[in-house]
């Protein structure tokens, strides 16, 4: 039996990680959830899933919860302080952190302190601390089994050769809603088309991020650190039917392609049993039918997020963490509508140019690029307003 503690319990991701776990109760108890303020969902969860700890971030949440807490007869933790507390808690087996952004670094580094097997969903920890994290997870035996999916397929076909024989990762994107949008008409993008993607159900924050391709330029970032390579070796091929996840050529020409239907739920399972494998209780991809892949090359010009994440990595020590706080800070003010679409990339831009670069040998200096970046972005949009 292996305790399981799901931070971001209330999410798309949580909830797909207490459906899989439903279906081995023998095998996985959820010890942990987390919340950020979405007390009537924990609510519900503790009731099923008998918890023996929560947390709730949003510490004034927490405080009205806490009678509730009491009568459910669960722990109840709060803040920042409370989700590194359940991450690193002595008697869990596996976390999986679905936490949204930046502030699930602190949770991901308290796990690695704490030698865990670490379901990574939040790829803001890999891109901020990304080398904090990789010498913790050395120091303290810990590991990381990547959840998103193009991440979880590179880990898979990783498998099917050596390191040295790596030529490129693949890493596919279905090319969000505006795949087929002329360029000219980026200007005029709405909230409510930028949250209408095609293929997947995510929260607001990530679909944006999806729409922009900035998730793209994201995980070409978290995949420099957790596969060891330069970015260089690490491409994006548009591939509108989500079949193929990412895929790893070799440097004979073979490529190793991951496939399945696009569900979250398969690479979660993965990351809870590996080394194993596990039936699992959705659709078969049929070869019965005729099936149609497609790939292509992003367009950098719509999509100017994969090259400014490339010229991130170039410029190393904090740049990767600025990258990430100026387009967190551009996609609040995106969904609140006091920017347009195509701001969100010269945002993201100007923060790289005008950033004081660090190393970031600990957190407190990662916390400081994560604070400019985001002074950055104001500043952008205090100066469009002049």
């Amino acid at each position: 039996m292996k305790n399981l503690v799901i931070l971001g319990s209330s999410g798309s991701i949580g909830k797909s990680a207490l459906w899989v776990a439903e279906r081995y109760p023998e095998e996985l108890k959820i010890f942990g959830l987390s919340v950020h303020r979405n007390t009537e969902a924990l609510s519900a969860q503790i009731e099923k899933h008998h918890p023996r700890i929560v947390c709730i971030a949003d510490s004034a949440a927490a405080g009205k919860f806490m009678p509730t807490a009491r009568k459910m007869g669960v722990e109840l933790l709060a803040g920042d302080e409370g989700l590194e507390q359940l991450a690193s808690h002595s008697d869990s087996d596996i976390i999986l952190n679905s936490v949204v952004g930046f502030v699930g670094l602190r949770s991901t580094l308290a796990a690695a302190r704490a030698g865990k097997r670490i379901a990574l969903a939040n790829k803001e920890s890999m891109v901020a601390g990304g080398e904090l994290v990789d010498r913790t997870l050395r120091q303290n035996k810990g590991e990381i089994i990547p959840v998103d999916s193009e991440h979880s397929a590179i880990f898979q076909c990783l498998k099917s050769g050596r390191f040295e024989d790596i030529r490129r990762l693949i890493l596919t994107s279905s090319g969000g809603p505006f795949r087929n949008t002329s360029h000219s008409d980026f200007p005029s993008i709405t909230v409510e088309q930028a949250l209408n993607h095609p293929t997947w159900n995510m929260g607001r924050k990530i679909t944006i991020d999806s729409a922009t391709l900035m998730n793209k330029g994201l995980e070409i970032i978290e995949a420099a650190y957790l596969f060891g390579l330069p970015h260089e070796k690490i491409k994006v091929a548009i591939h509108p039917q989500s079949i193929v996840h990412s895929m790893v050529e070799y440097r004979d020409g073979s490529i190793i392609a991951q496939m399945s239907r696009p569900d979250m739920r398969l690479p979660i399972l993965y990351a809870f049993f590996y080394p194993e494998r596990r039936e699992m209780e959705i659709a078969d991809l049929s070869f019965e039918a005729p099936l149609t892949l497609d790939f292509a090359e992003p367009d950098t010009l719509k999509f100017p997020s994969l090259n400014l994440a490339r010229m991130a990595l170039d410029y190393g020590r904090s740049a990767p963490a600025v990258f990430n706080a100026a387009n967190e800070a551009a996609v609040e003010a995106f969904l609140a509508r006091r920017i347009k679409f195509v701001d969100i990339f010269g945002i993201v831009e100007y923060a790289l140019g005008k950033a004081h670069l660090v190393d970031t040998a600990n957190i407190e200096s990662i916390i400081s690029a994560d604070k400019e970046g985001r002074e950055l972005a104001g500043e952008y949009l205090r100066n469009r307003s002049v």
